[in-house]
């Protein structure tokens, strides 16, 4: 059965972005430094293309997040963001984003489709579930767009890649959380010398 599920870095103090966030400072001050236990691995280098990197066990936790996705959600911000650098057929399968703007769909050399709706959740995540053809729909983000989902009881499990960063401020993942309606048990958990990479099962009481 498909599965909903977001994975995501972040800082020792919660923070899944900087300040001053932007598409020109993507993540915002210092935010990039969260993920920098990912940068030199082979699956995340061959998105761009880049034939080369690291082989090992945070690899082949990129791979499988990777594969494992048969569809995206995120938010207007997130994409409005990743728009202005992201390489063109990032995704390489469908992409919902979550926006009041209306807009048609834009249809990238390869096959990613980006298709923009402010529809109920339960419904975008109906046509999320058909794209993915099987697979799993991940929740890409940012954060707002998260705990929307987070809340709605709609989260089956998440991946948390914990930084030794301290960011001090920006945008925090678990603010504004209904914690009386979600329990949580730890899975998988590893780590290497620049992130702890934890699996959270999720269970709702809606």
């Amino acid at each position: 059965m498909s599965k909903i599920f977001f994975d995501v870095g972040i800082s020792m103090d919660g923070y899944m972005a900087g300040e001053n966030r932007g598409p020109q400072n993507p993540l915002g001050d210092n935010g990039t430094h969260i993920h920098h236990w990912m940068y030199n691995q082979k699956a995340f280098l061959k998105s761009f293309g880049i034939n080369r990197g690291e082989d090992g066990e945070e690899n082949k936790l990129l791979d499988h997040t990777s594969s494992r996705a048969g569809a995206y959600i995120m938010g207007k911000r997130m994409f409005e963001e990743g728009e202005a650098n992201w390489p063109e057929d990032l995704y390489k399968t469908t992409v919902f984003v979550l926006t009041s703007e209306k807009r048609e769909p834009w249809i990238q050399q390869g096959s990613t489709v980006f298709h923009f709706t402010n529809e109920d959740l339960q419904l975008v995540i109906q046509k999320a579930k058909k794209a993915a053809g099987g697979k799993d729909v991940r929740i890409q983000g940012g954060a707002d767009t998260i705990r929307q989902f987070l809340n709605a009881g709609l989260i089956d499990e998440f991946n948390l890649h914990t930084a030794p960063v301290v960011l001090g401020s920006g945008i925090r993942l678990f603010d504004h959380i209904h914690r009386d309606r979600i329990t949580l048990e730890i899975g998988n958990v590893f780590h290497s010398g620049q992130a702890v990479h934890t699996q959270y099962k999720v269970y709702n009481k809606m």
